[in-house]
Protein backbone atom coordinates (compact mmCIF):
# COMPACT_ATOMS: atom_id res chain seq x y z
CA UNK A 1 0.00 0.00 0.00
CA UNK A 2 1.22 3.66 -0.69
CA UNK A 3 2.73 5.37 2.23
CA UNK A 4 3.10 9.23 2.64
CA UNK A 5 5.61 10.73 4.92
CA UNK A 6 4.03 13.61 7.57
CA UNK A 7 6.34 15.99 8.37
CA UNK A 8 4.07 18.55 9.88
CA UNK A 9 0.77 18.68 10.77
CA UNK A 10 -1.27 22.09 10.28
CA UNK A 11 -4.12 23.76 10.82
CA UNK A 12 -6.00 27.40 10.86
CA UNK A 13 -8.24 29.07 12.76
CA UNK A 14 -9.57 32.43 12.50
CA UNK A 15 -8.28 35.22 15.15
CA UNK A 16 -11.15 35.25 16.61
CA UNK A 17 -11.77 31.26 16.88
CA UNK A 18 -8.21 31.67 18.10
CA UNK A 19 -8.42 34.17 21.09
CA UNK A 20 -12.33 32.90 22.14
CA UNK A 21 -11.80 28.85 22.13
CA UNK A 22 -7.99 28.48 23.18
CA UNK A 23 -7.89 25.18 24.92
CA UNK A 24 -10.88 23.96 24.65
CA UNK A 25 -10.62 24.15 20.92
CA UNK A 26 -7.53 22.65 20.59
CA UNK A 27 -8.28 19.85 23.00
CA UNK A 28 -10.90 19.00 20.49
CA UNK A 29 -8.86 19.01 17.86
CA UNK A 30 -6.44 16.92 19.28
CA UNK A 31 -9.43 14.28 20.35
CA UNK A 32 -10.87 14.14 16.57
CA UNK A 33 -7.31 13.81 14.98
CA UNK A 34 -6.85 10.57 17.86
CA UNK A 35 -9.97 8.81 16.82
CA UNK A 36 -8.99 9.56 13.01
CA UNK A 37 -8.36 6.69 10.83
CA UNK A 38 -4.22 6.70 10.30
CA UNK A 39 -4.49 4.87 6.64
CA UNK A 40 -2.22 6.01 4.06
CA UNK A 41 -5.17 8.21 2.43
CA UNK A 42 -5.26 10.17 5.77
CA UNK A 43 -1.80 10.53 5.78
CA UNK A 44 -1.68 11.33 2.18
CA UNK A 45 -4.47 14.28 2.94
CA UNK A 46 -2.76 15.79 5.97
CA UNK A 47 0.64 15.94 3.97
CA UNK A 48 -1.24 17.53 0.94
CA UNK A 49 -2.64 20.44 3.61
CA UNK A 50 0.48 20.78 5.52
CA UNK A 51 2.62 21.64 2.05
CA UNK A 52 -0.33 24.31 1.10
CA UNK A 53 0.36 25.80 4.36
CA UNK A 54 4.07 25.98 3.52
CA UNK A 55 3.79 26.99 0.36
CA UNK A 56 1.62 29.77 1.81
CA UNK A 57 3.97 30.98 4.38
CA UNK A 58 7.05 30.74 2.00
CA UNK A 59 4.44 32.63 -0.32
CA UNK A 60 4.17 35.36 2.30
CA UNK A 61 8.13 35.28 3.12
CA UNK A 62 9.09 36.27 -0.50
CA UNK A 63 6.92 38.81 0.18
CA UNK A 64 8.24 40.39 3.27
CA UNK A 65 11.81 39.07 2.46
CA UNK A 66 13.49 40.63 5.19
CA UNK A 67 13.60 38.29 8.62
CA UNK A 68 14.76 39.26 12.04
CA UNK A 69 16.92 36.34 13.03
CA UNK A 70 17.30 35.30 16.73
CA UNK A 71 19.91 33.73 18.28
CA UNK A 72 20.96 32.81 21.79
CA UNK A 73 24.67 33.74 23.32
CA UNK A 74 26.98 31.95 24.79
CA UNK A 75 26.02 34.43 28.15
CA UNK A 76 21.61 33.10 27.19
CA UNK A 77 20.62 36.65 26.48
CA UNK A 78 18.79 36.35 23.26
CA UNK A 79 20.06 38.74 20.12
CA UNK A 80 18.26 39.56 16.59
CA UNK A 81 19.29 41.16 13.75
CA UNK A 82 18.18 41.70 9.84
CA UNK A 83 18.68 39.24 7.49
CA UNK A 84 17.37 38.61 4.04
CA UNK A 85 16.38 35.47 2.90
CA UNK A 86 17.56 33.90 0.07
CA UNK A 87 16.17 31.68 -2.84
CA UNK A 88 14.64 28.64 -1.78
CA UNK A 89 16.64 25.42 -2.69
CA UNK A 90 17.11 21.63 -1.48
CA UNK A 91 19.01 21.14 1.62
CA UNK A 92 17.21 23.52 4.37
CA UNK A 93 13.76 25.18 4.56
CA UNK A 94 15.09 28.81 4.19
CA UNK A 95 18.50 30.49 3.55
CA UNK A 96 20.52 32.76 5.11
CA UNK A 97 24.22 34.07 4.17
CA UNK A 98 26.32 35.44 6.37
CA UNK A 99 29.92 36.72 6.98
CA UNK A 100 32.71 34.30 8.28
CA UNK A 101 33.13 35.53 12.02
CA UNK A 102 29.73 36.92 13.07
CA UNK A 103 28.28 36.95 16.33
CA UNK A 104 25.47 34.72 15.52
CA UNK A 105 27.72 31.78 14.15
CA UNK A 106 29.52 31.60 17.48
CA UNK A 107 25.78 31.49 18.32
CA UNK A 108 24.94 29.03 16.41
CA UNK A 109 27.64 26.59 17.56
CA UNK A 110 26.42 26.57 20.96
CA UNK A 111 22.76 26.40 20.20
CA UNK A 112 21.38 26.23 17.04
CA UNK A 113 18.16 27.16 17.78
CA UNK A 114 16.87 30.20 15.86
CA UNK A 115 13.51 32.43 15.56
CA UNK A 116 13.02 34.06 12.18
CA UNK A 117 10.11 36.83 12.53
CA UNK A 118 8.61 38.55 9.30
CA UNK A 119 6.15 41.93 9.63
CA UNK A 120 4.42 43.72 7.19
CA UNK A 121 3.48 46.59 7.94
CA UNK A 122 0.56 47.88 5.07
CA UNK A 123 -0.98 44.66 5.67
CA UNK A 124 -0.08 43.93 9.25
CA UNK A 125 0.57 40.34 8.52
CA UNK A 126 3.10 38.21 10.12
CA UNK A 127 5.24 35.41 10.46
CA UNK A 128 7.03 33.50 13.44
CA UNK A 129 8.97 30.28 12.46
CA UNK A 130 11.34 28.52 14.68
CA UNK A 131 13.72 26.01 13.97
CA UNK A 132 17.30 24.63 13.88
CA UNK A 133 20.17 26.30 12.47
CA UNK A 134 22.57 24.44 10.33
CA UNK A 135 25.85 26.22 9.36
CA UNK A 136 27.50 25.40 5.87
CA UNK A 137 30.57 26.48 3.68
CA UNK A 138 29.98 23.94 1.17
CA UNK A 139 31.48 26.21 -1.59
CA UNK A 140 28.49 24.26 -4.61
CA UNK A 141 25.76 25.45 -2.50
CA UNK A 142 27.01 28.75 -2.09
CA UNK A 143 27.56 29.02 -5.90
CA UNK A 144 23.96 27.84 -6.11
CA UNK A 145 22.37 30.52 -4.20
CA UNK A 146 24.70 33.46 -5.10
CA UNK A 147 23.07 36.80 -5.97
CA UNK A 148 24.92 39.68 -7.04
CA UNK A 149 23.69 41.46 -4.62
CA UNK A 150 25.55 39.92 -1.86
CA UNK A 151 28.65 41.81 -3.17
CA UNK A 152 27.21 44.72 -1.11
CA UNK A 153 27.46 43.16 1.93
CA UNK A 154 30.90 41.51 1.78
CA UNK A 155 33.35 44.35 1.14
CA UNK A 156 36.59 44.07 -1.07
CA UNK A 157 39.47 43.79 1.31
CA UNK A 158 42.54 43.30 -1.12
CA UNK A 159 41.40 39.86 -2.36
CA UNK A 160 39.95 39.67 -5.66
CA UNK A 161 37.60 37.30 -4.91
CA UNK A 162 36.07 39.33 -2.15
CA UNK A 163 32.12 39.94 -3.55
CA UNK A 164 31.84 37.15 -5.89
CA UNK A 165 30.63 33.46 -5.17
CA UNK A 166 34.13 32.22 -4.51
CA UNK A 167 34.98 34.93 -1.74
CA UNK A 168 35.76 32.54 1.18
CA UNK A 169 33.93 34.44 3.86
CA UNK A 170 30.84 33.75 3.05
CA UNK A 171 28.63 31.28 5.00
CA UNK A 172 25.41 30.08 4.58
CA UNK A 173 22.58 29.24 7.21
CA UNK A 174 20.11 26.89 6.92
CA UNK A 175 17.00 26.68 8.70
CA UNK A 176 14.87 23.70 9.30
CA UNK A 177 11.43 24.58 10.18
CA UNK A 178 9.91 23.30 13.40
CA UNK A 179 7.23 25.28 13.69
CA UNK A 180 5.55 28.63 12.55
CA UNK A 181 2.69 30.56 12.79
CA UNK A 182 1.27 33.39 10.38
CA UNK A 183 -1.58 36.05 9.96
CA UNK A 184 -2.91 35.94 6.75
CA UNK A 185 -5.21 39.11 6.15
CA UNK A 186 -7.43 38.67 2.80
CA UNK A 187 -9.42 42.23 3.64
CA UNK A 188 -9.44 45.17 2.21
CA UNK A 189 -7.23 47.93 4.30
CA UNK A 190 -10.11 49.59 4.54
CA UNK A 191 -12.27 46.62 6.29
CA UNK A 192 -9.06 46.21 8.74
CA UNK A 193 -9.00 50.15 9.72
CA UNK A 194 -12.36 49.18 10.72
CA UNK A 195 -11.96 46.21 12.43
CA UNK A 196 -8.99 47.88 14.35
CA UNK A 197 -11.30 50.43 15.19
CA UNK A 198 -14.83 48.84 15.78
CA UNK A 199 -12.24 47.02 18.08
CA UNK A 200 -11.11 49.82 20.01
CA UNK A 201 -14.15 51.39 20.80
CA UNK A 202 -16.08 47.76 22.05
CA UNK A 203 -12.72 46.33 23.75
CA UNK A 204 -13.29 43.30 21.33
CA UNK A 205 -11.01 41.23 19.45
CA UNK A 206 -10.52 42.99 15.58
CA UNK A 207 -11.03 39.84 13.30
CA UNK A 208 -8.92 41.11 10.90
CA UNK A 209 -7.53 37.97 9.12
CA UNK A 210 -7.20 34.10 9.61
CA UNK A 211 -3.95 32.45 11.98
CA UNK A 212 -2.10 29.77 10.47
CA UNK A 213 -0.16 27.15 12.44
CA UNK A 214 2.23 24.40 10.84
CA UNK A 215 4.28 22.33 13.42
CA UNK A 216 5.50 18.62 13.21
Amino acid sequence: MPRCHNPFHSRRRSVREEEVNGERSSKHESEAEADAPAGPSRKCQVEASMKNELENMYRHIEDIEIAMMTTRRVDGHLQSRAMATQERAEGADLWFVTLEGTQKLRDLTTDPHVNLSYYKDRTREWISVSGIATVTRDREKIHELYASDWGAWFPKEGDPRHGTQDDPRMVLIGVDVHAAVFLEVNKPQPVVLFEVVKGWVTGSTPEIGEMHHVRK
